[in-house]
């Protein structure tokens, strides 16, 4: 399969097509989404006092007080509304049914609408067919501007927070071609050495 999506890239399959085809898909696509998410977690709790603390409750990745209705949610955070699979909602279902189970057992007062889940950027409009399941079936979904909102209650802070994320990338001229252009020469290198895959 790497050869035939080397070909399909690059024309060939010498080892730096090889090595394109195994790191683009990785660097464009799920790992960098993951990593994003993962620092804008972070950031949700440092940044919003109200937002409360990352979560110690499996499958829960942030707590905190709703600016809007004042009940404390348990979100599961979501970097963009095309980031989940079929699967995902499965797990997601199942995180929240074990939150629900261990809010009987713990007398914890949680509603349904407490548990959400936070798509941090994006419009309603693009939540998937996987989000828009969720929703229909599981819990609340809030997506881009009416996440931050719930988590801030500042309808304006989204549209800041993308202008400032858009600054930072101009201003520190985020280019990453010379560390990906010695990643694929290095893994071109190990591929040429070890006689193909």
């Amino acid at each position: 399969m790497v050869n035939y999506l080397a070909s399909f890239l690059c024309g060939d399959t010498e080892p730096e097509s090889i090595a394109k085809a195994l790191l683009y898909p990785r660097i464009l696509g799920t790992s960098i989404t993951t990593s994003f998410g993962s620092h804008t977690q972070k950031m949700v709790s440092q940044l919003v006092a109200n937002a409360g603390t990352a979560s110690g409750i499996d499958g829960i990745d942030i707590e905190f007080v709703d600016a809007i209705d004042g009940r404390k949610k348990y979100c599961q955070c979501k970097a963009g509304p095309n980031t989940i699979n079929h699967d995902d909602t499965f797990t997601i279902s199942n995180h929240f049914t074990h939150l629900q189970y261990k809010a009987r057992l713990d007398g914890l007062p949680i509603q349904l609408n407490d548990m959400i889940v936070g798509v941090l950027y994006g419009d309603r409009s693009e939540l998937s067919v996987h989000y828009q399941k969720i929703e229909k079936e599981t819990c609340p979904v809030y997506c881009g501007e009416e996440f931050w909102e719930h988590v801030t209650g500042d309808k304006d802070f989204y549209h800041r927070l993308t202008k400032a994320f858009g600054e930072v990338v101009e201003e520190d001229g985020v280019d990453a071609r010379i560390h990906l252009s010695e990643k694929i020469a290095e893994l071109a290198n190990e591929i040429r050495t070890k006689g193909g895959l």
